[in-house]
């Protein structure tokens, strides 16, 4: 008899924790609910943006929790690789685009599959820069934003030595002229103040490779990305030796003046720098000096018009599949969305990368954003095979000839000899 009792509470625990579950299922409640994860590199403005457009998203999606978690730059990608050889990886990943060939090589991100959005409508619905995240026909991330480079300058720093505050520089040779104006050295030969911040790990490599060397009529790299072509004629080293110069000879600035390029250019203490529109939010935040943007400049006035395009992109997790590829879709589809790319741009400075945000006369006509977008016209993202090594390559260069006062021309051919090496090994 009292087996018989037994049995039946059994039974009935049982039917009510079906029913429930049920039930949690049907109604969204916790228990019925898909996770996934998104990871992305700690800055503040995407780390912000990305917990606002969370609760949005879930608003909508009730079935649906996403845990967003993100990492200092420097350890970003060692934490996706640990994390993902534990098999505990984020289902979402936020990745510059550089970094796909080996992400894609090492087997932690899947193809955009076709079924959610075609190669077609990808190129279709974005602007062609993003093509460079295509690997074997395939799309490997689809980005919200992308970003171009613009040169910001100091108007009060202009009026103080001399120069007119509407009037920026607009080739190189100018740059250089007004930037000594603006620099200061202290006895000991240290700089006070610099008119150019000239870097390398920044955005100064991206303006060497990019648009210098294609302004001195070098194309880089062959159009399929295989073959490094700095050196095909003798303008590759003139450029190379043209921008390094401008901190050996010159001395209008130097990499490592108050920590970093920026850094320098919001304490007020360079006259012009580089850098991408990403900028903009945290230069109008510290900034305590009246400044401007323009367009890059060129090596001759009418000269060939030059940018660097690039963006970070969110690639699915390899093995990703079933109900959470179907909640990490719904999550991407939202985050490309038109509505969530102009609120990155208010929030973030970043430029919408649909096609259909070309023409608008908003973001065309704003004398901040004006100049990123006219510089998308005539941006190129760099095929990168391994971007870490290419880019320590160049440091490796500039600093052998800064440090070790090794010679321009050898160091050179060293450099393209080593970054044709990186591609070589990734192709083979």
């Amino acid at each position: 008899m009292k087996k018989r009792k037994y049995m039946i509470f059994i039974t009935l625990v049982i039917s009510v924790l079906l029913l429930t579950s049920a039930c949690g299922k049907e109604d969204g409640s916790k228990s019925g609910k898909i996770t996934i994860t998104y990871w992305q590199y700690t800055f503040p403005q995407k780390v912000d943006i990305i917990k606002d457009l969370i609760k949005k998203f879930e608003a909508e999606n009730p079935n649906i929790k996403v845990v967003a978690q993100d990492f200092p730059y420097d350890q970003y990608n060692q934490k996706i690789a640990a994390a993902v050889n534990a098999k505990k990886g984020p289902d979402i990943m936020n990745l510059y685009y550089g970094w796909l060939p080996q992400y894609q090589q090492k087997g932690y991100i899947q193809p955009i599959p076709e079924d959610f959005m075609s190669a077609q409508d990808i190129e279709s619905y974005y602007i062609p820069m993003i093509q460079a995240s295509k690997i074997d026909g395939k799309y490997y991330g689809l980005p919200v934003a992308v970003r171009s480079l613009a040169l910001f300058w100091n108007k009060d720093m202009f009026k103080a030595a001399g120069l007119d505050p509407e009037k920026p520089p607009k080739t190189w040779d100018e740059l250089i002229t007004m930037a000594k104006q603006m620099t200061k050295m202290k006895a000991n030969g240290q700089y006070e103040q610099e008119g150019f911040a000239w870097d390398v790990n920044g955005q100064g490599y991206h303006t060497f490779e990019e648009v210098m060397l294609r302004q001195w009529g070098v194309t880089p790299f062959s159009d399929e990305g295989k073959t490094v072509q700095w050196n095909s004629s003798p303008e590759g080293l003139e450029a190379f030796k043209y921008w390094i110069n401008m901190t050996k000879e010159e001395k209008i600035g130097d990499r490592n003046f108050l920590t970093d390029y920026n850094t320098a250019f919001k304490a007020g203490k360079a006259g012009m720098m580089i850098d991408g529109s990403f900028s903009v939010a945290a230069t109008k935040e510290a900034a305590k000096f009246d400044w401007g943007v323009t367009t890059l400049p060129v090596k001759e006035e009418g000269g060939v018009k030059s940018n660097f395009g690039s963006y970070w992109t969110n690639s699915l997790a390899k093995g990703l599949s079933g109900e959470k590829l179907k909640a990490a879709e719904k999550f991407l589809k939202f985050l490309i969305s038109e509505d969530t790319q102009k609120e990155w741009l208010d929030k973030v400075g970043e430029l919408p990368a649909a096609a259909s945000f070309s023409d608008d006369a908003t973001i065309k006509n704003d004398p901040i954003y004006g100049p990123f977008v006219e510089g998308l016209a005539d941006a190129h993202a760099t095929l990168f095979v391994d971007e870490a090594k290419e880019r320590d390559s160049i440091n490796n260069a500039v600093e052998s000839i800064l440090l070790k006062k090794a010679p321009f021309d050898k160091t050179f051919e060293d450099l393209v000899k080593q970054q044709q090496d990186i591609r070589d090994q990734y192709y083979k």
